[in-house]
């Protein structure tokens, strides 16, 4: 059975086989095959303790690199609409937006377990599983992390190996795509591996296209018996087309008559991407039951992207005319990241104890600017076209609504010019209890100083500065009647400081504001059936807090409060030795709120039932098949309740063959029904058309 078509039991509650370093009785690192819950595979991760999934009192959902490359997975968004309680937002077209169960996030984004806060569409070339955190939880994370977080754990050279894989790929859009993984085993210590990808990006749209080129080599040292480091260099250049999609109509639905209109520059809308990023990592064993690691990271970002898009459009009054507004945004960001762990196993009495200890160094230093567009004709912003396609305008320049020449100017009209300075300090203390061989608990709690410096160059070099201090609580308890069953309760905080995730809005009066604090009440089951079949479900509530200046009385707060609550369940594994599923449901329900109380209005972007499946036949011992299904009820695309999308089901399929030993093949055709469907939205008139159908070819080659 190819090993692509062996569905990992990989979400809550999985046991599957992995391969992690361990330490030895006799003190030496080895390489073991672990069967169990294990959620990672090396000591970097998003857990930071060696926790068994089973035991973890919130909702986890891990996805492998076996299951990104048999679902032909090629993004964040398309691991995300198999995730349930998570969707995906548009992201203005360049970059990474989740909404984890109802809360929007462009920042919570991690590399083992190392905040990844820049906006970017984020590769897949080099990640050997994909872990997703829900809930707000800031004890592992700090700030952020308000619906939860999505950590990549990146491949790492492997001691005592010697292996290639050469992966190729092609689609009936036009896109391709090359990977190599090479791993050298130098000597008995040390091991390099390289990543390279290469994609040539085509999608259904008119005037897409972009290239993305990834390189990622790492170096593994054993230095001895009880001491390793990781060593990884990264650059990133990514180059692609910015599309905003198409207005909603009268019915405050997307006009699907302009499902093949581009409301866009085709040489303007565009964004780009050169990012350099270095990562050690050690990681030392004190004795048997102490460990540690230390780990620095830094990350020289250079990023550009500049559009147009529908901002307003009237189907009753102007039928075929669009307003069209844009801007150039550029962001210069350099991140230096600095954190340690220690992991302590104690016996206190009948008690036994998983301790960590951990602190946290963060530098950022962020340039970002914002020109608006300048049209000639308007002296403005905004400027109407007919509904053409293609539209009247390339390169700046074109003929608006009233047939006259205009031409937009991206340097006249500066929105915003700002330098940012942020440091972050923080400690940690956890402690995992065993208080019999039923019961466990688990108890924390971080503080957090959070040091934010704004220059407002575009007025008069003003600076405004703010610290703000909190401490964030983490509790859980697990009850396991039996050793493959688990019952949990938890409850976690987290918070954002008015500055916002990208650090933006520290201006008039939000720098006078205490951070917007989340909570998270969740109760929860784990059941492991029978080793390779496994069922989860949870409820819970996310509860947030956000003072705003009083209307009344601007030297007076307001604190608005929001809800929103949820029910998930999963089942995964195999139901027989051929045939494996993974099921996943949620509910999602929340009400916007104001300074006088709930508004009746449900909140933007919050489906209320998603339902995904995935499902693999292995039809004979070289080839399989492969069958996925996801549905997304309808949502609202504006905060005032007035533009929706539309529900929709997709289905995707895929064939597996393996050629060889060392040769195998797969076609995935995705959207086979070819259904016109709208997936998010960034605001009113910017609804996406979601991919027609399209087929890629590819192959694998492990010599």
């Amino acid at each position: 059975m190819s090993p692509r078509l062996s569905i990992p039991l990989v979400l809550l509650g999985v046991a599957t086989s992995l391969s992690t370093a361990v330490l030895a009785d006799d003190g030496l690192i080895e390489e073991v095959v672990v069967t169990g819950q294990v959620l990672y595979r090396d000591q970097v991760n998003a857990l930071k303790t060696p926790t068994p999934i089973l035991d973890v009192p919130q909702s986890v959902v891990v996805i492998s690199t076996e299951q990104i490359e048999s679902r032909g997975y090629a993004s964040i968004t398309d691991i995300v609409n198999y995730v349930p309680g998570l969707n995906s937002s548009q992201g203005e077209g360049h970059r990474d937006s989740v909404v984890f169960r109802g809360v929007r996030s462009t920042a919570d984004f991690f590399v083992d377990g190392v905040r990844d806060d820049v906006q970017y569409y984020r590769p897949l070339y080099n990640v050997e599983q994909v872990e997703v955190l829900k809930g707000p939880n800031a004890l592992l994370f700090g700030r952020g992390g308000t619906g939860g977080v999505l950590n990549r754990v990146m491949k790492k050279g492997a001691l005592g190996e010697s292996f290639t894989q050469v992966s190729a790929s092609v689609d009936t859009f036009g896109g391709a795509a090359l990977q190599v993984d090479r791993n050298v085993d130098v000597s008995e210590n040390t091991a390099l591996r390289v990543n390279a990808a290469y994609e040539s990006l085509e999608n259904h749209r008119d005037f897409f296209d972009g290239d993305r080129l990834g390189v990622n080599p790492t170096l593994k040292l054993q230095l001895s018996q009880a001491t390793t480091i990781d060593l990884s260099y990264e650059y990133l250049d990514h180059e692609r087309f910015i599309d905003r999609g198409i207005p909603t109509g009268a019915n405050g639905r997307p006009v699907e008559a302009f499902e093949d209109t581009v409301f866009g520059d085709p040489q303007l809308n565009t964004n780009e991407l050169e990012a350099h990023l270095l990562k050690a990592t050690m990681q030392h064993r004190f004795s048997q039951d102490i460990k540690g690691n230390l780990s620095a990271f830094y990350g020289d970002y250079d990023k550009l992207y500049q559009n147009f898009y529908v901002s307003g459009y009237d189907q009753v009054a102007a039928a075929d005319q669009v307003t069209l507004d844009g801007y150039l945004d550029t962001t210069q960001r350099e991140n230096l990241i600095l954190s340690g762990n220690v992991v302590a196993n104690l016996a206190v009495g009948s008690l036994t104890h998983t301790v960590l200890f951990g602190a946290e160094y963060i530098d950022t230093s962020s340039n970002q600017d914002r020109y608006n567009a300048f049209w000639d004709t308007t002296s403005d912003d905004n400027e109407v076209f007919a509904v053409n396609r293609p539209l009247a305008l390339s390169r700046g320049a074109g003929v608006n609504a009233g047939g006259a020449a205009t031409r937009n100017d991206f340097t006249s009209d500066l929105n915003d010019d700002t330098h940012v300075d942020v440091e972050v300090t923080s400690v940690y203390v956890q402690d995992e209890v065993t208080v019999s061989e039923s019961i466990k608990m688990v108890l924390g709690a971080r503080y957090d100083e959070f040091d934010i410096s704004v220059v407002d160059v575009a007025n008069a070099g003003e600076v405004r500065s703010r610290t703000d201090s909190e401490i964030s609580p983490r509790v859980g308890l697990i009850y396991k009647p039996q050793e493959n069953v688990s019952i949990y309760a938890s409850y976690s905080e987290s918070f954002l400081p008015r500055s916002g995730e990208q650090f933006a809005n520290i201006n008039g009066d939000k720098n006078q504001l205490d951070p917007d604090t989340y909570s998270n009440t969740e109760l929860g089951l784990k059941w492991d059936i029978s080793g390779r079949l496994n069922v989860s479900a949870a409820i819970f509530e996310i509860e947030s807090s956000s003072p705003q200046v009083a209307d009344s009385d601007p030297s007076t707060l307001d604190v608005i409060d929001s809800t929103i609550e949820g029910f998930e369940a999963q089942v995964n594994g195999q139901l027989t030795d051929a045939w494996g599923v993974a099921v996943g449901y949620s509910y999602l329900d929340g009400e916007q709120v104001d300074r006088s109380g709930a508004t009746g209005l449900r909140l933007r972007e919050l489906p209320e039932n998603m339902f995904s499946v995935w499902s693999t036949y292995q039809v004979t011992p070289r080839i399989g098949l492969g069958l996925g299904l996801t549905y997304q009820d309808d949502s609202f695309i504006n905060q005032s309740n007035t533009a929706k999308l539309p529900s929709y089901t997709r289905i995707d399929a895929a064939v597996y063959f393996d050629v060889s030993e060392t040769l195998s093949v797969q076609l995935n055709i995705d959207n086979v029904a070819d259904e016109l469907y709208f997936p998010n939205a960034h605001s009113t008139h910017q609804a996406t058309v979601g991919e027609s159908i399209n087929a890629r070819l590819s192959m694998q080659w492990r010599p």
